[in-house]
């Protein structure tokens, strides 16, 4: 009886501890899958302008916060790079009249630029929202930096992503003011400051509290939560592959705010991990899509594998991989395809405004190309009347 006792208990002892280690299957069927486009996802304005968004906001911030309120060329010309402008910084301010307003300075006849009325006016709503949401997007880095293994990320990954995140430019510059007792600046390796975050509290992903609501997740660990899929229209999968799609969906899903340390990253339990992963950040960005380049940093901090972006590529009922602008970017389908499902981000209004005054910076200049070309024509046609009228052969005619 005792040795019977002792057997189990030894063998009790030996069971891993790790619930991770009893799930080593991986069943995903590695085929190539084509990339379907999707019209629906390559039309979004607030996507496809973000590129040239992000450079405008920026040189609006530096106009904004010099003394005077304008800035002569010289001050941003040398910044093209550092604030990511695509040509010449002169050239880029002069395509958004209704934004940049161009005069005469006082020395040496250098372009200067100011804010027009609209532009100021919008920049004083979006420091409102700055001010009325601080705890939302204090709320949305602290969410970021918990995703990381140790809770803890480098400032300059950060800054890199604070475009996303609808940070302002100047968010880290004075941390005491604008995090609270929960975030500390830290130490990381290679002499880089870092910003950690202290959270008792359990943290629920996005995944997590639509599927509590909907009565599909109790609240525990290493519960099955399935992904809401979007397949895109036209789009057909091959069998297995849809056979994987839906044991994927079974699998225990992993929140990406839990410990991920002794999970074998060949299971499909480390998949889905990645994928909520990837499906939480996206839910935090201000147009839940990112440039896929751009989120290759995350690796080492984040627990993803080297190849993490074939995700994207491997759920496409989940993602969207958009080329337009001669880039790749990511796009979360769900808030797109279910609007009720994750909350908007505060600054999305006022980009899209922004948007607008681009827009409208169009039409000004197409209206001036119409107007010089039509002056053109009238002087053309000016000076023409003029060479008749001194034609010797004319002025003969004239005279008999």
């Amino acid at each position: 009886m005792n040795c019977n006792i002792l057997s189990r208990a030894l063998k009790k002892s030996l069971e891993p501890k790790n619930p991770f280690l009893y799930m080593l299957t991986h069943n995903y069927v590695n085929v190539y899958m084509k990339w379907k486009k999707d019209p629906n996802f390559d039309t979004i304005e607030s996507v496809n302008k973000s590129i040239e968004l992000k450079p405008l906001i920026s040189l609006k911030n530096c106009i904004a916060n010099s003394p005077n309120g304008c800035i002569p060329i010289t001050d941003v010309s040398k910044r093209g790079l550092q604030l990511d402008v695509p040509c010449k910084v002169a050239r880029f301010l002069r395509l958004y009249p209704s934004v940049f307003e161009e005069f005469v300075g006082p020395n040496y006849d250098l372009p200067w630029f100011k804010l027009t009325g609209k532009a100021v006016e919008l920049d004083q709503e979006e420091r409102a929202v700055y001010r009325d949401f601080r705890d939302d997007l204090q709320g949305r880095l602290k969410k970021f930096i918990l995703m990381s293994g140790e809770k803890r990320l480098p400032l300059k990954i950060i800054r890199g992503m604070q475009w996303y995140l609808g940070l302002p430019d100047e968010y880290l510059d004075d941390p005491e003011k604008n995090l609270d007792g929960c975030f500390r600046i830290v130490d990381i390796e290679d002499g880089l400051k870092g910003l950690a975050v202290e959270c008792e509290e359990k943290v629920l992903s996005f995944v997590q509290r639509n599927a509590m609501r909907r009565g599909g997740y109790n609240g525990g660990s290493m519960e099955v939560v399935e992904f809401p899929l979007f397949p895109s229209k036209g789009m057909r999968l091959k069998r297995k592959i849809g056979d994987w799609f839906h044991k994927f969906q079974e699998v225990p899903y992993v929140s990406p705010y839990d410990e991920y340390w002794g999970l074998d990253s060949d299971s499909d339990v480390a998949e889905k991990r990645i994928v909520g992963v990837l499906h939480e950040m996206h839910c935090l960005f201000v147009d839940h899509a990112a440039e896929r380049k751009k989120l290759l940093c995350l690796k080492k901090y984040m627990g993803l594998p080297q190849k993490f972006h074939k995700v994207f590529e491997r759920h496409p009922y989940i993602f969207y991989l958009s080329l337009m602008n001669k880039t790749c970017t990511t796009v979360l389908k769900e808030p797109y395809c279910d609007r009720l499902s994750i909350e908007a981000h505060p600054l999305s209004k006022i980009r899209k405004r922004y948007i607008g005054l681009m827009k409208e910076s169009a039409v000004i200049l197409k209206s001036r190309r119409s107007k010089n070309q039509f002056n053109h024509q009238q002087n053309l046609s000016l000076n023409q009347d003029m060479g008749c009228l001194s034609d010797p052969k004319t002025e003969a005619v004239a005279h008999t």
